[in-house]
């Protein structure tokens, strides 16, 4: 009867380690897919950034560019088709 009580309790705690492996391996696999993402994410972002500072970069040569008049006005004249006086425009097509 001693011996079956042992072999109990041999089971019953290998049981519990097996148990507590296979909880401790689902948690270690499902931080590792999160980290996975998040790193993915992350990247992601960071590409994202960098762009937004070339669009970023880009627009603040636009705006210094306008505070010249002389660039507002042939720019005016090239997109709109404004001329000076007595200046006669012809479009060329692309």
């Amino acid at each position: 009867m001693e011996k079956n009580k042992i072999k109990k309790k041999i089971f019953l705690t290998a049981l519990l380690y097996i148990g507590l492996g296979i909880l401790l391996l689902q948690t270690v696999g499902t931080t590792s897919y999160q980290l996975y993402t998040k790193s993915k994410e992350k990247k992601q972002f960071e590409k994202e950034l960098a762009e937004l500072k070339d669009k970023e970069d880009e627009l603040k040569a636009t705006v210094s560019k306008l505070q010249d008049p002389d660039y507002v006005a042939r720019y005016a004249r090239e997109k709109y088709l404004y001329s000076k006086d007595g200046e006669i425009i012809i479009r060329i097509p692309e």
